[in-house]
């Protein structure tokens, strides 16, 4: 059993900074690609970040400049930093991850959802 735990969410003014965590648990031997995905109400859910196991990093046009994905392997964490936050990226985010078990099954998981309000 693998379960991914976000934190960090809140609300921030217009041109503040959040940072959001993802930690995994569970029977991990390895971590694959680990993603950021948000979902705004009435909108499908869009990939934000993404970071590779060779530390290969993307970002989406709208945050490209604004937002840093990075990760500790170690600790089988992620990390999204925000800065210079626009009303317009009030989402839920969730962290993605591709997690080898130690029975070295390879398979998907999404942590639960972090609430960010971007308002003044």
């Amino acid at each position: 059993q693998v379960q991914l735990v976000e934190s960090g969410g809140g609300l921030v003014q217009p041109g503040g900074s959040l940072r959001l965590s993802c930690t995994a648990s569970g029977s991990i031997l390895s971590m694959n690609t680990m993603a950021w995905y948000r979902q705004a109400p009435g909108k499908e859910r869009e990939l934000v970040a993404r970071i590779s196991s060779g530390e290969i990093t993307n970002y989406s046009d709208s945050v490209k400049g604004r937002f840093t994905i990075s990760r500790d392997i170690a600790k089988s964490a992620g990390y999204l930093q925000m800065n210079s936050l626009k009303p317009e990226d009030t989402a839920v985010y969730y962290c993605y991850a591709e997690v080898v078990r130690l029975s070295r099954v390879s398979s998907g998981y999404w942590g639960q959802g972090a609430q960010v309000t971007v308002s003044s």
